[in-house]
């Protein structure tokens, strides 16, 4: 399941429909009440929820909306149901992320499952299928980069609600990310200026993603520097809307304007609550995030409680 925001602005790209049903605003909203259910830990109604919605959809439904009613059916101890999606898209959608279902937590119940082995190689042969023609070397590379960017900031809800927001753990934590970023931005640096902003023929989906959360997590200059490049890139197809939009508000606050897509989220330093930064137009932000795949901001507010 979606646990971070970092992957969360970088991933809403990976499937987009518009068929019918399936993308109307019922359905749309049935699916921001299964994602709802499972934040609230209700796993076994944000199933429920999930199957009703692909029901009424007659039956499509994204990988990744699959992919989750199978996380909330496992943590809901129902191994036939996660099962049943999980068999759907690595069959007939060619789920590929390995590293990703092999690490979730959220399907550790059904490793000891005699259904597991089958699945595990299914995905692995899939992923093998999809990087046969990409550039091996350099998606090694970025694996390994995602892991570094990624793998600390899973790291901070538990940390925060275990130690507090201005712990020392905290601190120490953050300062393990500004290291590891520092890194990742000479590695990420190094491609763009050689390569350019590779698409994912080249790289892969996951390849894209991590040159675009190694740069949101940069520094303003850095920022300036290739936003302009990512936006030739999106409209090349070498990237997608929905990470250049994060990316244009990040640039835009911190230059002192307003954000235009409500992407970004400030903290309060007193209490660590977080809240929407403040919107540029804000009476037609949905518009706007509709134009680039985000859903509408109310959905996007209550799914993850700000």
């Amino acid at each position: 399941m979606k646990k971070s925001l970092s992957i969360i602005f970088a991933s809403l790209f990976l499937v987009q429909y518009a068929l019918a049903q399936y993308g109307s605003s019922k359905y749309k909203s049935m699916i921001s009440t299964a994602d709802s259910l499972y934040n609230a830990k209700d796993y076994e109604a944000s199933g429920l929820a999930y199957s009703s919605a692909f029901n009424f959809s007659g039956g499509k439904a994204a990988s990744n909306e699959r992919y989750n009613a199978a996380c909330s059916w496992s943590l809901a101890g129902n191994a036939d149901s996660a099962f049943y999606y999980l068999d759907k898209i690595a069959r007939i959608n060619g789920y590929d992320n390995y590293e990703h279902i092999t690490t979730d937590p959220d399907l550790k119940t059904l490793h000891i499952d005699k259904r597991w082995p089958g699945l595990i190689i299914q995905v692995k042969k899939n992923e093998e299928t999809a990087e046969a023609k990409l550039n091996r070397p350099l998606v090694a590379e970025l694996k390994q980069i995602f892991r570094d960017d990624q793998g600390s900031r899973l790291e901070i809800d538990s940390v925060q609600k275990k130690y507090g927001f201005n712990s020392p753990q905290i601190k120490r934590l953050w300062e393990k990310i500004d290291r590891l970023d520092s890194i990742n931005l000479i590695k990420v640096e190094a491609i763009l200026d050689k390569h350019g902003w590779l698409g994912p023929d080249s790289i892969g989906v996951r390849g894209t993603q991590t040159l675009f959360l190694v740069i949101q997590h940069s520094d303003i200059k850095t920022q300036e520097k290739y936003i302009q490049g990512l936006r030739d890139a999106v409209k090349k197809g070498h990237a997608f809307p929905d990470e250049l939009a994060p990316m244009e508000d990040r640039v835009a606050l911190r230059e002192g304007k307003k954000q235009i897509y409500g992407s970004q989220i400030g903290t309060d330093a007193k209490t660590g609550k977080a809240y929407i930064a403040p919107i540029e137009d804000e009476a037609n932000v949905d518009k706007r995030r509709a134009d680039v795949g985000l859903q509408p901001l109310k959905d996007y507010v209550r799914q993850w409680g700000y």
